[in-house]
């Protein structure tokens, strides 16, 4: 694979820990309480989505309020997140063989100031942010996007992420997904050709 199309919180750059206590804060702010294990498992395992809306449920609230409090602190708390151990060497590796880095998150343009910060921006081709106006994975139209625009050769493409619903994602857009599972804690459903715990463990497979 050459073709490298990127999730970015828990794929690229260690962002769950500001996430997660963003949330902890917002469900706070209503009067209610969450464990950080617990919102990290529901935000892991599924989606930020996901856990608003579950939480919101077993409160009895608008899960609108509890994301308008997630979006209002999550900036405040995530400052200058690290990337893992092995992005970097993997991004750069994909450049050298003359692949391509695309980014595809759902994160706001923020995302590009993380990445320049982390110093791993110079390797990004093109990116999908929440800018513009896709729907959210696994639906596959922004990673068709990518792949369409820079004519990618779909048997060299590979969605790397850190959940199902990015591997899902790129299976519906009919390239490889490999699952990056730091701590393995997903219930793989979404079968993908590579699973690995470390980012190093990819070096050997881009070519």
């Amino acid at each position: 694979m050459r073709e490298f199309l990127w999730d970015l919180d828990g794929t690229l750059l260690d962002t769950y820990p500001a996430m997660v206590k963003a949330f902890q804060r917002a469900v706070t702010e209503l009067g209610g309480t969450i464990t950080a294990e617990a919102t990290y498992q529901l935000m892991r395992q599924q989606s930020v989505g996901y856990a608003e809306r579950t939480v919101a449920n077993q409160y009895g609230w608008d899960w609108h309020e509890l994301r308008a409090g997630y979006q209002r602190f999550e900036p405040q708390l995530q400052q200058h997140p690290a990337a893992f151990d092995g992005a970097q060497a993997v991004l750069e590796r994909v450049v050298a063989v003359g692949g391509h880095n695309y980014l595809m998150t759902h994160r706001n343009e923020q995302a590009q100031v993380y990445l320049q910060e982390a110093g791993l921006a110079q390797y990004f081709t093109d990116a999908v942010t929440a800018a513009q106006p896709f729907p959210r994975k696994p639906d596959p139209a922004a990673l068709n996007y990518l792949l369409d625009k820079h004519q990618v050769d779909r048997h060299q493409a590979v969605m790397v992420g850190d959940r199902n619903l990015d591997i899902d994602a790129g299976h519906n857009a009919g390239i490889a997904g490999y699952l990056f599972d730091i701590d393995r804690l997903i219930h793989v459903t979404s079968a993908p050709e590579v699973q690995v715990t470390d980012l190093n463990e990819l070096l050997p497979l881009v070519r």
